[in-house]
């Protein structure tokens, strides 16, 4: 799929129109088309107006029929669909969701790359590199994450952080929940494991941990038995012990001075880019998002796991539908199994939350040209590029694997970064066609566009259009090149777009799984 797909699109600046895979019923609009025109995949004229990004039936689609994009199903026609119509949200539905598995029966390593390329990282105690220097100031519970806030402004008012120039910042980690929750149950582990991997983060020279007091999460829970930093760089109070608001400022500034003084100590050096894991996302998607800004994504990732790198796919919502192309590229039937068993899991979750898999597909992804949750997740998987699956991890757990990798998480993009984030990912590159803005502190976060049109509008927001392959013919290959270039000037420093915009305060979001009670 994903060869004859690069073809296509870089074919497409010349023509209004592009037939993805051979075997497909309908054809991407690549402009706004107006009734009377006649697109070059079609032999009538149009008799009503297509969007860019939507879809029009290039053969007469019967009703019950599956409509085929991408050469894959991405649903059946709820009526019968006509040469040249338009086909979305009115004649496409989702129909059965099955597939064949095949599970590790296509996956081929791929050729390792030789070239020793670095970057200029910050090397911590346990063999981790950073690609930032922050201080972290992790809360347990919504209920000092105030407090938490009240201790960054009180820390860059009192000018501290001037006196260690090696220090990128000092970011506040809060969150909605902690308490009101069980202490034993799945939503508990997740939280737990989400907190230890912020504490744990290469970007992260120190932290200091807040809590309450008589939270569920415990600090006591998070600090005991191990260490959670091997660097010894962590600090922890509540506020109850400490005597309230003011008292637990006035320490915490303490303890930040302290951990300051440590943190300036670290300074960037060569790393070899295998120290490199990057969380891979797409909000905002539409019709374009699996034509241009996915692929060279997915392009681009298998330059970084040839270089010995981590790449992360996540949002198990949103690969629903395109998980068979997954299985097959398992490095294990059991990888592969861990993946299937994920996917029921979401179906059991959604349907006992009176929900199901196709609502994933916001109203502005079909105002992008998306219908169904099989179309959406197809275009979403190139991402991932072509390497083989090495391992299938929980939310915010610790990847322990180089190459290619899956998390899994909801589709929400916040939720599924910080999933990312507490799995180690020192970079985050998200494409988007309707123009998302968001960062992640305290990993920097690389925005591609899915569309010139967009790039134009919105271009103070995104560090790099992708929508050039559409209009100007530009290869997919070629776009990967120069995000992988991109990859590597970011890890040694460059700063993106969010992170000049200062982004980063409010995207911290745990997945909540359970009563809140």
């Amino acid at each position: 799929m994903q060869a004859d797909q690069k073809n296509k699109a870089s074919n497409a600046a010349t023509r209004d129109t592009v037939r993805l895979n051979p075997d497909d019923n309908v054809v991407i609009a690549l402009r706004n088309l107006q009734a009377g025109e006649q697109p070059f995949d079609l032999s009538i004229p149009l008799t009503e107006a297509i969007a860019r990004g939507h879809k029009i039936a290039a053969a007469p689609i019967p009703s019950g029929e599956n409509v085929i994009r991408y050469g894959q199903i991405i649903g059946q026609a709820k009526a019968d669909i006509a040469l040249g119509e338009h086909v979305h949200v009115h004649n496409l539905g989702m129909g059965a969701h099955q597939q064949d598995y095949a599970h590790a029966s296509a996956n081929v390593p791929l050729p390792e790359i030789n070239e020793a390329r670095t970057f200029q990282g910050f090397h911590r105690s346990d063999g981790k590199v950073g690609t930032r220097n922050y201080i972290g100031i992790l809360t347990t519970v919504n209920c000092s994450g105030s407090v938490a806030r009240f201790i960054a402004e009180a820390a860059q008012k009192t000018g501290i952080l001037e006196e260690f120039p090696n220090v990128d910042g000092v970011v506040p980690i809060v969150h909605g929940t902690g308490c009101g929750m069980s202490g034993k149950d799945e939503g508990y582990a997740t939280l737990f494991r989400t907190l230890a991997g912020y504490a744990q983060h290469p970007n992260f020279a120190g932290i200091l941990l807040i809590g309450l007091g008589c939270e569920v999460m415990q600090v006591a829970d998070l600090v005991g038995g191990r260490p959670i930093r091997q660097d010894g760089v962590l600090r922890y109070m509540t506020i109850q012990n400490e005597g309230g608001t003011r008292r637990t400022i006035e320490r915490g500034l303490e303890e930040l001075r302290g951990i300051a003084e440590l943190a300036n100590q670290a300074t960037r050096s060569p790393a070899p880019l295998s120290a490199i894991t990057v969380g891979m996302q797409c909000g905002g998607s539409d019709g374009y998002s699996g034509i241009t800004a996915n692929p060279a994504l997915g392009y681009a990732s298998d330059l970084l796991v040839r270089h010995g790198g981590t790449t992360i796919l996540s949002e198990t919502s949103e690969v629903y539908g395109a998980e068979h192309l997954l299985t097959r590229r398992a490095e294990t039937p059991e990888v592969g199994q861990k993946l299937i068993d994920r996917i029921h899991w979401w179906e059991d979750y959604t349907a006992r939350n009176g929900g199901e898999m196709d609502n994933n597909p916001s109203p502005g992804n079909k105002r992008g040209g998306l219908t169904t949750i099989l179309e959406k997740s197809l275009g979403a998987v190139a991402k991932g590029g072509t390497a083989p699956m090495r391992d299938v991890y929980k939310f915010g757990e610790m990847i322990d694997k180089k190459g290619f990798v899956f998390m899994d998480s909801p589709g929400f993009d916040p939720c599924s970064v910080t999933g990312q984030v507490a799995s180690g990912a020192n970079l985050i590159v998200f494409t988007t066609g309707r123009g998302s803005v968001s960062g992640y502190q305290p990993t920097p976060c690389i925005k591609l566009a899915t569309n010139s049109e967009m790039y134009a509008r919105m271009a103070d927001d995104m560090d790099l259009n992708c929508g050039d392959i559409v209009t100007d013919g530009i290869s997919i290959e070629s776009k990967g090149e120069e995000l992988f270039e991109i990859l590597i000037r970011v890890a040694s420093g460059e700063k993106t777009k969010s992170e000049d915009l200062g982004f980063g305060g409010v995207e911290f979001v745990p997945w909540q799984i359970g009563a809140v009670m």
